[in-house]
């Protein structure tokens, strides 16, 4: 028996996620958690065999979620769902310690293969993510500007084309506003960008502009 968590601030996603499986014998939704704060206290109670994470959630999520995952719970499958198709938020998750990467849209037909493939201990990922692995992989490849931001940056990058301020950027980061200022400041420099008005203008461009999920 697979015992399972459901991470999503969603109900309406909770539920579907929970019709698609209650037909499984083998699965078990063991718990639901609504942030990244209930879904690590809901682990820390234990009888978490994998967890359904979803990529974007109030508080502390995201790649800083899974790290924090990783190092509690080091041998937890972690499968991602999330509403970003860019394959680069799936290199960034596998990276910090997912095992298989999802879009929802895509979960009513690969959710139940998917759970089974990370279980046993083997990745699930789309080709798309496998090619981009593998591009990140070769030296001679130049990335683009958004690939070079360190993942906290590339976190306060979405937030920031989001249109959330510094201050609340802070508060959902757990970071004081100064130090949002600092990654802020790099974010452009590295991006070679003047203003917020032209990160949003590559976020739309690279399809990178997603709603909070």
């Amino acid at each position: 028996m697979i015992r399972i968590l459901i991470a999503d601030d969603h109900t309406i996603m909770r539920e579907g996620l929970k019709r698609i499986l209650e037909g499984e014998e083998n699965i078990l939704i063991a718990a639901e958690a609504v942030d990244g704060l209930d879904a690590l206290q809901k682990l820390r109670v234990g009888g978490i065999d994998l967890i359904l994470l979803d990529l974007s959630m109030p508080g502390r999520s995201g790649v800083d979620l899974i790290r924090q995952m990783k190092e509690e719970f080091p041998k937890l499958p972690i499968l991602i769902l999330t509403m970003h198709e860019e394959e680069q938020y799936a290199v960034r998750a596998m990276r910090a310690g997912a095992h298989g990467y999802l879009t929802k849209e895509s979960a009513g037909l690969e959710l139940v293969k998917a759970i089974h493939r990370i279980s046993s201990g083997r990745p699930y990922i789309s080709l798309a993510v496998a090619e981009q692995l593998a591009m990140n992989l070769m030296p001679d490849t130049v990335p683009l500007p958004h690939k070079t931001l360190s993942d906290r940056e590339f976190e306060i990058f979405q937030l920031l084309v989001q249109g959330k301020s510094l201050t609340e950027i802070a508060d959902g980061l757990f970071l004081s506003v100064k130090t949002v200022s600092t990654h802020k400041t790099r974010i452009l420099v590295k991006m070679r960008m003047k203003n917020i008005t032209q990160l949003v203008q590559y976020a739309v461009e690279h399809q990178l502009l997603s709603n909070h999920s």
